[in-house]
């Protein structure tokens, strides 16, 4: 995955409000969102090439989202797959922060990563790129591949859309996804240079990637309410398109999760 903005406990009712986009080669097999025979709590995508996956959410709360960090000739192909981190943190039992802590033993094992992990209490960003494990404050993130708020040009745009959405009472997640179809690419003179040349800079600067083989595959938006009621919708799209849309699916459930409130002024 590529783009998540997140506000956690930014809005009266919602704990979490997150929005993402996986870009991947479009002949990488995927299957789409639903709850794993395997882990019936576990309700995400999944990387049939590497078996692991790229966000997902669980009945109990449990939350995670992983990003790649871009620096190429720096990838090594007998890596294990990142997938692994979210699927592991799903499907396990420990918080938030132990879990961290023992993947910080092996992260250099990995590609670079970026990884989100949170539940109804927490929310932790690591990155084996990144100086150490952070406990997340209130507030309103971005992440891509680089660290944790860098601020590219998707990013800021991002945080800004996800910005105005919170000013409703009640959020509706196809506000969220028309921004996350935003093709607009940045300015030359805005672009980061993280080594990949200025054509693919400038392909990869907009929120909605497309090109002949490699682009957005699907994009999702998770809500948590304060309640516990978690919606989940994840939209796959036609490859090497503006957008076009291949199909939606959605979930709502009520998550079994011990209700921690919080005051929002």
């Amino acid at each position: 995955m590529c783009f998540v903005v997140l506000a956690y406990r930014q809005h009266p009712r919602y704990r979490l409000v997150l929005a993402t986009n996986r870009d991947e080669f479009y002949a990488r097999p995927t299957a789409p969102a639903a709850f794993w025979h395997a882990a019936p709590a576990v309700l995400a995508g999944r990387d049939l090439q590497g078996g692991g996956t790229w966000l997902g959410i669980t009945r109990t709360g449990r939350w995670a989202a992983l990003t790649n960090v871009r620096e190429p000739g720096a990838h090594r192909a007998d890596a294990p797959t990142r997938g692994a981190l979210v699927a592991d943190f799903l499907t396990g039992t420990q918080p938030p922060q132990p879990y961290l802590a023992t993947l910080r033993r092996t992260a250099d094992r990995y590609n670079g990563f970026n990884l989100l992990v949170g539940d109804a209490r927490e929310v932790y960003y690591f990155g084996n790129r990144a100086p150490g494990i952070r406990r997340l404050e209130p507030g309103l993130y971005g992440l891509s591949n680089h660290l944790l708020d860098t601020p590219w040009p998707k990013i800021e745009r991002g945080k800004t859309a996800l910005a105005a959405a919170l000013r409703a009472d009640t959020i509706d997640p196809e506000t969220l996804l028309r921004f996350l179809a935003d093709t607009q690419q940045a300015p030359d003179e805005a672009l980061p240079d993280t080594g990949v040349g200025l054509t693919w800079e400038r392909l990869l600067s907009s929120i909605f990637i497309t090109s002949p083989n490699y682009g957005t595959r699907v994009s999702t938006v998770i809500l948590t309410e304060e309640s516990g009621e978690v919606t989940f919708v994840e939209r796959a799209y036609v490859p090497n398109t503006d957008a076009q849309v291949a199909g939606t699916v959605r979930y709502t459930f009520q998550s079994d999760i011990e209700i921690v409130t919080q005051h929002i002024d």
